[in-house]
């Protein structure tokens, strides 16, 4: 398995947190996702080749959250 970290601004409660983990664990090949609204941060567990961080990325943003580069 693949771990992409990455930062993602506007996560402000626990709602916020499980909303973007649902949204990101529903594309293919995502093993895991935990948001962290304290470190603006998301951690995801993928299967090599299946996903990646662009793609991860888009999903955060369609969801209405910030995912700067």
């Amino acid at each position: 398995m693949t771990k992409i970290t990455m930062t993602v601004h506007g996560l402000h409660c626990e709602g916020c947190e499980r909303s973007l983990e649902t949204a990101v664990r529903r594309l293919d090949g995502v093993v895991a996702a935990k948001a962290d609204r304290t470190i603006e941060q998301l951690a995801v567990e993928i299967l090599p080749g299946r996903s990646d961080a662009d793609v991860i990325r888009r999903r955060v943003e369609e969801a209405g959250f910030e995912a700067p580069e």
